[in-house]
């Protein structure tokens, strides 16, 4: 293995990486800073207070928060300036998705302005599409929505129904009706995905104001009520020659790539949530009296706000390692297609940080309900109103179970066209464990022990990947269930791996903590699904042999957890809040 920090999408999962070779939050620069507080004002001080009229469905009021965001330059962070965007880094993007996470309803009006609509535009548009749109997206004159679901076709993109019919002056005449369409209520430009002739996936810039094209109801939602969800119904809906995305039959390569930054982003913005989120549950913790003493002196509160701490510590070493690879790999080049390019590259680091994020999001709000207790299952309280919000990131950008098929499939396939050595690597894994064990020397680097069993984790990976292509070849995505544990430890091996290397590079003290947490939790989990994987795909003398190997590969030194969270709580109720 090689000590490296490789721009290759999943590479860490064979190599070796060095602390201090991942971007980490505490390398921010002072204009990342500037870009964090100028997105952080600006949520609390404008969005926040004006909650209760945009979940009264203020659209008008929408519109001019999305317009102040414009001219704060928050939308055009990936836009180059030639259009009025300020063409920042992918690290500046993801500061800003996790400022404006903190408020649900309004991140999700901002999400389809700034990423489903603009980047689309930025990666596929011709330069007059561009010129003619991207100006005024980036200021907020005009609201942008992405049109790909509909009823039938939820997680199956392709199989979409819509149609458009191509006509003798080369427009088109589109007819369907696509659904949970977010900002669809004010939208004024849609990102539509139909087939030409009814074969032909392709996408289409399409106007409120093209004749036949109309929105429906706004939804009734379980969460985000500030956001508008309607319809978008097509009746031979007249669309210009000039208003294809793109080249016909080719709209999965808009919708795809733009999925893969839609997860990506999706993540900040669950990430900065937990943040605000944590930082509620502590300070209600400390204000809320039981049996004549705050809640927060009682161990199981104290356990639980460590441990949401934890896991969202290890998401933001996560995303902010990805969005360093993605700039690495770039090099500083804002041409559509290397930041193209980027985002395929690192279509796996996306997929593990939406099932990571959202799942992690939902154990908080989960737990914020619970610190909360009565007053959290009421609408005097925002905890209510966080847990009905956060449930639908399992379901946005690709479901979680999507997700999880997807990348296991994405590993192999860079395996078998050699961009990744995992059969390679499979192979000298099940080599080395016919050979006697030895003791690894100390290397006196700081959490040494906590990288040795994130080394582990990744053989154990391997390993599975290995066994998997071995014993079920080309019908592996037939396993679904094996394909999603598989996922699972992948998931664990990135996050783990991300959060020890961040809290490496860092001073002894809490960041060491949560990262020895998580560490020591992942393990176990890891070895649990490595063992349930494994007996799905061999029997027998090979799977004792398996499961006889996987103490050797994880040798997960014990540790005092529960002192490791009195410790990470007390650096939560000081603030209180969120302590990184």
């Amino acid at each position: 293995m090689t000590t490296t920090a490789s721009t290759r999408g999943g590479a860490w999962l064979v190599e070796d990486v060095a602390p201090g070779a991942i971007f980490t939050v505490e390398q921010f620069s002072d204009e990342h800073r500037l870009i964090a507080r100028t997105a952080d004002d600006f949520m609390r001080h404008e969005v926040a207070p004006a909650l209760e009229r945009l979940e009264q469905k203020d659209w008008s009021l929408a519109r001019t928060l999305v317009q102040r965001c414009g001219a704060l330059g928050l939308i055009g962070t990936d836009v180059p300036e030639a259009y009025g965007g300020v063409e920042v880094d992918k690290v500046s993007s993801i500061i800003v998705g996790e400022a404006v996470g903190m408020v649900a309803s309004f991140a999700t009006t901002f999400g389809a302005q700034s990423g489903l609509s603009i980047t689309p535009l930025l990666c596929f548009g011709t330069d007059d599409q561009k010129a003619r749109y991207l100006p005024r997206l980036v200021t907020g004159e005009l609201i942008g929505a992405y049109a790909l679901s509909e009823s039938g076709s939820g997680s199956d993109a392709l199989g979409a129904k819509t149609r458009a019919t191509r006509r003798a002056d080369g427009s088109y005449l589109l007819t369907g009706e696509k659904m949970w369409i977010s900002n669809g209520g004010f939208a004024d430009l849609f990102i539509v995905f139909a087939k030409v002739d009814g074969e032909h996936f392709s996408a289409f810039l399409v106007e409120r104001s093209f004749p036949g094209v109309s929105t429906g109801k706004e939804e009734h939602k379980m969460g985000l009520h500030g956001s508008s969800t309607t319809p978008l119904i097509l009746q031979e809906a007249v669309v210009p020659a000039g208003q294809l995305l793109g080249e016909i039959g080719k709209g999965h390569k808009v919708a795809f790539n733009v999925l893969n930054y839609g997860r990506f982003k999706l993540a900040a913005m669950c990430s900065g949530g937990a943040r605000a989120v944590i930082g509620e549950a502590a300070r209600y913790a400390k204000e809320r009296r039981q049996f004549g003493q705050p809640i927060a002196s009682f161990g199981a509160i104290r356990h639980k706000l460590a441990e949401m701490t934890v896991r969202e510590f290890a998401v933001e070493s996560m995303l902010y390692r990805t969005a360093g690879l993605i700039d690495g790999a770039v090099h500083g080049s804002r041409v559509p297609d290397a930041v193209l390019s980027a985002l395929e590259e690192f279509a796996i680091e996306a997929s593990a940080l939406k099932v990571a994020s959202s799942e992690m999001l939902d154990y908080v709000v989960d737990e914020n309900v619970q610190i909360h207790g009565g007053n959290g299952f009421v609408r005097d309280y925002a905890a209510e109103r966080h847990y009905r919000d956060a449930r639908v990131n399992r379901i946005f950008e690709g479901t979680n179970e999507i997700n999880r098929l997807l990348l296991p499939g994405l590993l192999v396939r860079r395996a078998l066209k050699g961009g990744l050595p995992l059969i390679d690597g499979a192979r000298a894994l099940q080599d080395d464990l016919l050979k006697p064990s030895a003791p690894e020397p100390p290397g006196g680097l700081p959490l040494e022990t906590e990288l040795r069993t994130v080394g582990g984790m990744k053989k154990v990976a391997v390993l599975a990947i290995g066994v998997a292509m071995q014993t079920l070849g080309e019908k592996l995505t037939d396993h679904q269930e094996i394909v999603s544990i598989i996922a699972d430890i992948v998931i664990d091996v990135f996050a783990a791996e991300s959060a020890v290397l961040r809290a490496a590079a860092m001073a002894e003290g809490v960041s060491h903590a949560a990262a020895r947490v998580f560490v020591k939790d992942a393990a176990s989990r890891v070895d649990v699904a490595a063992r349930t994987a494994l007996a799905a795909m061999a029997e027998g003398d090979t799977l004792r042999a398996l499961h006889d190997a996987l103490p050797r590969l994880l040798a997960v030194t014990p540790a005092n957890t529960i002192a490791l969270r009195r410790q990470i709580a007390d650096a939560v109720l000081v603030r209180p809040g969120y302590p990184f």
